[in-house]
């Protein structure tokens, strides 16, 4: 018969079991470490030898840490999430020298986890480090932290919070079955020009909502797409068409003088746009240049007022540029890519009727012959740094042919519509000749980059182009560019003023921070506005390598935090206008900076 107290013992057995099992590990483990003593001593001073990067990701307009935010290695070798205090930390497991081959641990929240295949953890740890979370704008540069010898450096990385922009468009007497394209365009300074990028574009939802994400700080134009009335109570392919112009917000004719949205981290922008129902109207133009092989590009807009939103297509049946547009006067503007680069552009006027009868002729491009005259004052000054440009490294530098520079002819508009042009390379050792092939007519930069000295001076006829852009005109013959090389320019160093470090760093991190900044140097009286860089060495100090020609410049440094850049955003200069020192350089000065430190916390 079976004993009710042997089946409440059973059960129990479990409860005093435990801890007498967990007493008798304790008990084993003291044994053993007793009798281990010299492995545990190795064991702890193997742990202190331990390659390891420490860091915390903050909020950069709040500076609260961020937990849960994914760090990880360009290449996605390593990984790891951030605590609830946005601290986050790799681990590199030491090699033993009888195991080279070892393995690279990373630490998270929930534990350290392996990855595999990396035989030298000190030769395989990341040299930079990405961020990612939802909801913060990722930075478009990796950070830098190949400095970073010390497991007691805290390398910080501030992310930006998102800014969105959340609106409706609202068509008057539309069912919901019309939805609308919206296009939104960023504001970029490169090549020191001004450009509109195209961000995203969108369908709006039956309700007439849109919804852009993930947008950084900025300037920003939005618009509504051109969209044919396809309502099926009222559309009549046979009768006269309808349709939506784009609309500029909040209720521009044209991109020129739509509103500038500007965007803070973290924004919400909620704009209403009401595009207006007109007639639209066919439209032919005829190339009297045939294409063999059509790679056309047509940029359509209203006249004088270059910009997005309108749109005509190529027709390769009939050779022909077709399309529906509403009334109003155009510009078209049409690039064929194909063996010979081909350009025209036309204006005409859309009325109350068709527009046909009309033709456009593609040109082939200018070519622009450059010449170069040396005025070196130092004997020295002979290249031995060259610029290669595609196979022409493979022949001789010649007193017409210098193989220590490169001309660019950037284009000088805000659209994307045109594109640089550049050096063509030398057909043979007795070509001599500086050319570029192919420019199509547009306003450009002439960019002259060189690893001797400084253009002093360029020039095409009568136009100096190192205040003015260079204008190049359908079929036209342009005068030869003629740059005049110099090597007395000025020389420049300094050092970094670290005062403004906040005080909670210690000194080792003070020295990383200067380590991982630049020095950028822009001159301001000139129409190519790049900026000259250089690195801050460990010890706070800079120089540059390169000369510079007589004249204004801006100077500034930023810490590793700041994407290196190439052309200064006039809205950043105004926000730092304190830390920046404008100097003035004459021929062969030797000028010594004092510059502050633009850090994250700015």
């Amino acid at each position: 018969m079976h004993d009710p107290s042997s089946q409440h013992l059973s059960r129990s057995a479990p409860a005093f079991s435990r801890p007498c099992c967990l007493t008798a590990i304790a008990l084993a483990i003291t044994l053993f470490s007793s009798n281990v003593s010299p492995l545990a001593a190795q064991s702890a001073s193997h742990a202190d030898a331990t390659d390891r990067i420490r860091g915390v990701v903050i909020n950069s307009v709040t500076h609260e840490p961020i937990g849960r935010a994914l760090v990880l290695s360009p290449d996605n070798s390593f990984a790891t999430m951030t605590d609830d205090r946005g601290r986050f930390e790799f681990v590199f497991a030491p090699s033993e020298p009888e195991q080279p081959a070892v393995t690279a641990f990373v630490t998270s929240g929930i534990g350290p986890r392996p990855n595999q295949g990396f035989q030298n953890p000190n030769a395989n740890r990341p040299s930079a480090l990405l961020v990612r979370k939802v909801g913060f704008i990722s930075p478009d540069i990796p950070l830098d932290i190949s400095d970073v010898k010390s497991p007691e450096q805290v390398v910080t990385i501030a992310l930006a919070p998102e800014a969105r922009i959340v609106g409706h468009v609202i068509l008057s007497g539309s069912d919901g079955s019309d939805k609308m394209q919206v296009a939104l365009y960023r504001r970029m300074v490169r090549e020191g020009q001004e450009h509109w990028d195209l961000v995203s574009n969108v369908v709006t939802r039956a309700d007439g909502e849109f919804r852009l994400a993930e947008l950084p700080t900025g300037a920003y134009k939005l618009l509504t797409l051109e969209q044919l009335d396809r309502d099926p109570l009222t559309f009549d392919p046979r009768g006269q068409l309808f349709g939506y112009p784009p609309l500029y917000y909040p209720s521009a004719s044209d991109f020129d003088t739509a509103a500038i949205i500007r965007l803070a981290p973290g924004e919400t922008f909620q704009p209403t746009m009401s595009p207006a129902k007109k007639p639209y109207y066919p439209v032919n133009l005829e190339l009297t240049t045939p294409l063999a092989t059509p790679q056309i590009q047509i940029n359509v807009w209203p006249q004088a007022h270059p910009g997005p939103g309108y749109s005509l297509g190529y027709n390769h049946r009939d050779g022909a540029i077709e399309g529906l547009l509403p009334g109003g006067t155009y510009t078209l503007q049409a690039t064929n890519y194909g063996p010979n680069v081909m350009a025209g552009q036309t204006n005409f006027t859309v009325g109350a009727a068709p527009v046909s009868g009309l033709s456009l002729t593609l040109l082939p491009g200018n070519s622009v012959t450059i010449n170069v005259r040396e005025e070196f004052q130092h004997t020295q000054s002979k290249p031995s740094a060259q610029f290669s440009f595609g196979n022409a490294s493979a022949f001789t530098a010649t007193e017409r042919r210098p193989n220590y520079l490169q001309v660019n002819l950037v284009p000088d508009e805000p659209f994307g519509f045109a594109n640089p042009a550049f050096l063509r390379p030398p057909s043979g050792p007795d070509d001599e000749s500086l050319v570029i092939e192919n420019v199509l007519p547009g306003r450009y930069r002439v960019s002259v980059t060189t690893s001797i000295g400084y253009a002093s001076s360029i020039t095409s006829g009568s136009t100096d182009l190192l205040h003015q852009p260079l204008v190049v005109a359908t079929a036209a013959s342009l005068p030869p560019l003629e740059i005049t090389m110099r090597d007395d320019g000025a020389e420049v160093d300094g050092t970094i003023d670290s005062t403004n470090v906040p005080p909670d760093r210690s000194a080792a991190n003070n020295r990383f921070t200067q380590s991982a900044g630049f020095v950028c140097l822009a001159p301001m009286d000139t129409i190519d506005g790049r900026c000259k860089i250089t690195w801050i060495n460990p010890d706070g100090t800079f120089r540059f390598q390169q000369q510079f020609a007589p004249g204004t410049y801006q100077a500034l440094a930023m810490d590793r935090t700041h994407p290196q850049v190439e052309w200064l955003d006039p809205e950043f200069l105004t926000q730092h206008e304190s830390k920046i020192q404008v100097i003035r350089l004459a021929r062969e000065q030797k000028e010594h900076l004092r510059l502050p430190l633009i850090t994250l916390s700015e």
